[in-house]
């Protein structure tokens, strides 16, 4: 997407787990006790390389044979334990900020995520930026999550624009890889965890330690403002 292409406002799409919120680390505590409560103890590493993906898919990536049995007591037990750690929940450095400058230039801020609702309700008050977000998604809005394109297509849709004239940015190669199947370009962020090297070679059109680097160097990103 060159800049002489960008006559109008971008649609910003964001994840939020591990992108605007510092929540993933409680998501891979949280399943790994809920793993241990089920009597499937999993490895803390393989949590987190799963992190980001839809729940169906990550109890089937991580119980295997045993999803059908453990993986509602798990579920169950993650939602529990994750929301007695909603305290520890924490924005990232910069994230509020990139959300008013980009929504003061005129983009369309979305947020496009797959959590419960339970779950969005927390990261939607620990971000505090209701009146700047013009589109929320959640689980409820598609029955498939990341990487399935699933709730981007909805997310594009609801923002009123084509799929190229959005941009995502996320944490996780499961972002990097819904955003492609919905015709997206996404912008990666480090802060959720995963390795640069990762999110390029899952297609990130430029990776960034996190929203504040992005927002330092918002002029020369893909979120860049759309000439007059």
């Amino acid at each position: 997407m060159e800049a002489s292409d960008r006559s109008t406002p971008l649609a910003v799409l964001f994840d939020i787990d591990g992108t605007l919120v510092d929540s993933n680390y409680l998501h891979v505590d949280a399943w790994s006790r809920a793993f241990a409560e089920a009597g499937t103890p999993v490895d803390t590493w393989r949590i987190h390389r799963a992190i980001g993906m839809d729940s169906g898919k990550l109890l089937d990536e991580l119980l295997g044979d045993a999803a059908d049995s453990a993986g509602p007591v798990a579920k169950k037990a993650h939602a529990r334990l994750y929301a007695g750690m909603s305290e520890r929940l924490r924005v990232f450095a910069g994230a509020r900020e990139l959300l008013q400058v980009l929504a003061d230039r005129g983009h369309t801020i979305v947020l496009a995520t797959s959590a419960p609702p339970e779950e969005l309700e927390m990261l939607l008050e620990v971000l505090d930026m209701g009146d700047t977000l013009d589109v929320v998604t959640s689980a409820q809005d598609a029955e498939t999550a990341k990487p399935d394109p699933d709730i981007l297509t909805v997310a594009v849709e609801r923002a009123g624009v084509s799929p190229d004239r959005a941009v995502m940015v996320g944490d996780a190669v499961w972002d990097v890889q819904a955003a492609a199947r919905a015709g997206v370009p996404c912008v990666g962020v480090l802060s959720g965890g995963t390795g640069r090297d990762e999110l390029r070679a899952a297609g990130a059109v430029a990776v960034y330690d996190d929203v504040a680097g992005l927002l330092r160097e918002l002029d020369a990103s893909p979120l860049r403002s759309a000439p007059e």
